[in-house]
């Protein structure tokens, strides 16, 4: 058996989800995750509509070296080949996302695509019958065009719109599918959309006021979602349903000044607790509101660039999760910095982020190597939110540059983001139920294109059959998986692991001892950057 036993899923992911009464479960969940556009492919295949991201990637200078998701893995045309991904990894549960214009063309129910459902008939059909269930986001950013062309986020019919599209998905794929994401990471929906503008749609000239409403949309989307699950299919399914949120932890730059301290503070209550705090409490934090309600009336505004929630919404929203669904990076340290008059989300929040030069890098600018602001980031939420069961969704590391198979860089981030989600749950009783990797394979990172690289699997774009050819994070990561924790330094897997990675050349056998579990975690309370 394996050393230092800890629960863990993987999200595209690759997860595994234990049970309350054990850290050994008496069952264990394993899952990856895809989003649509950045595998599927098939972009105008089978009467699917444009999303906004279709046009966004066809238009100039939008995405690095032009690139578009036309066909990215083309898994739309490789549903068995995923799954023999999926096999190799040692899953026994997949999570992707569906595509909104793949369903429903022009984002309402005037007409239902059914060829778009069929697909994932067809998807969810060939993973039962492979002993791999199911589990499905419903929006992970790829809106209707035909909703956009008509106000997208910030026009409060999308509300209606959502609910109407959950409907449609919950009622034809509700019987077999059993754990819902609404919405993934709503933040970069609203910030990284419509403030920075580096993404679909590509808005950025009124950064002051559009995240605020396009937030705003999205958490009572949310809800309705929930409510139409929770009022016409959970009695019938038995699933669970909930949010997906994501967020950076910050450290004070410099921890002896109250000012940096006071700064990271508000870059974490406007990141997570922007979309926390109405699901879990009902309304936006009293830092949020009486910041950017100070900050708009000295502007000479009548009333708060923040969007009120009415009564009758808090109460509509508060309460609106089955889980918190979680991902998360990386660390920043954080400082006070004064925007003076400028009305944007970054001059609310008065700070300004920056890395620690020590840190290690990965693929992406803004990806650092700190595990340790992962514990700390869990016990936040278990603190701030009543100790809610935790989903960690996403977590995972990028390269850049010439293809390496031996990437021994994930490796390392994986065990000791890992160890501190361990830590969290063993030494601090966060209450954390699954553990998820991004991703299975390569795939169209937004964006920088294909040049940011997170997967498990490279692809082989060269090659027009698009193989997918498995790293040695692959064994690091089947190993963790199928033995429900680490192994020694040189120690092999269980067999059935080793013979399914030595058949790829990946791995040597080993007669190695096992360590006992005290010596592959840190029983120190405390963690230090």
């Amino acid at each position: 058996m394996c050393c230092t036993h800890l629960n863990i899923w993987v999200k595209l992911r690759v997860l595994f989800w234990k049970t309350k009464q054990s850290i050994t479960s008496s069952y264990d969940i394993f899952s990856c995750y895809a989003q649509t556009l950045q595998i599927e492919g098939a972009w105008r295949a089978d009467g699917k509509g444009l999303s906004i991201w279709d046009k966004f990637a066809h238009t100039a200078l939008k995405i690095s070296q032009d690139e578009n998701g036309d066909i990215a893995c083309d898994s739309y045309n490789k549903i068995a080949e995923d799954i023999n991904s999926l096999k190799t990894l040692r899953v026994n549960h997949y999570r992707f996302s569906i595509s909104w214009p793949r369903i429903m063309p022009d984002g309402t129910t005037r007409k239902i695509n059914e060829a778009g459902l069929n697909y994932y008939h067809r998807l969810v059909d060939a993973l039962l019958a492979a002993n791999i269930k199911p589990q499905v986001t419903l929006y992970h950013w790829d809106l209707p065009q035909a909703l956009q062309d008509v106000g997208g986020w910030e026009n409060d019919t999308i509300v209606d719109r959502f609910r109407d599209y959950a409907d449609v998905v919950f009622n034809s794929l509700g019987d077999k599918v059993k754990f819902w994401i609404t919405i993934n990471e709503p933040y970069n929906v609203a910030m990284v959309g419509h403030g920075y503008g580096s993404a679909a749609p590509g808005i950025s000239f009124r950064p002051g006021t559009a995240p605020y409403i396009v937030a705003h949309n999205l958490i009572k989307a949310h809800a309705e979602a929930w409510h139409v699950y929770n009022d016409k299919y959970r009695a019938k399914h038995g699933g669970i349903v909930g949010i997906t949120i994501n967020s950076d932890w910050a450290e004070p730059r410099n921890p002896y000044k109250q000012e940096d301290a006071d700064a990271a503070l508000r870059v974490v209550q406007f990141q997570i607790g922007w979309f926390a705090h109405p699901v879990f409490n009902g309304d936006y934090s009293d830092l949020m509101k009486n910041i950017i309600r100070e900050r708009s009336l000295a502007a000479g505004r009548p009333q708060s660039r923040l969007p009120e929630f009415t009564p009758a919404e808090v109460a509509r929203i508060k309460g609106t999760h089955d889980y918190f669904g979680f991902n998360h990076y990386t660390t920043v340290l954080a400082y006070n910095m004064d925007y003076k008059n400028l009305e944007h989300y970054d001059a609310d929040r008065g700070a300004g982020t920056v890395a620690d030069r020590t840190w290690l890098d990965s693929g992406s600018f803004w990806l650092k190597v700190t595990p340790m602001g992962f514990r700390k980031i869990l016990n936040f939420i278990k603190e701030e939110y009543g100790d809610p069961p935790i989903y960690i969704t996403e977590n995972g590391v990028s390269e850049r540059g010439p293809m390496n198979l031996n990437d021994v860089h994930r490796i390392h981030y994986y065990d000791n983001y890992i160890n501190q989600a361990l830590k969290a749950y063993l030494l601090d009783g966060v209450d954390i139920r699954g553990y998820a990797a991004w991703t299975l394979m390569d795939n169209l990172e937004w964006a920088t294109g294909f040049d940011e690289k997170f997967g498990f699997f490279y692809v082989n774009r060269s090659d027009p059959s698009l193989p997918r050819i498995p790293k040695k994070s692959v064994w690091n990561y089947a190993t963790i998986i199928n033995c429900n924790g680490f192994i020694s330094p040189g120690e092999s897997p269980h067999e059935s692991v080793a013979v399914v990675l030595l058949v790829y050349g990946i791995v040597k056998t080993s007669k190695k001892q096992k360590r006992p579990v005290k010596e592959h975690i840190d029983l120190e309370k405390k963690d230090k950057f």
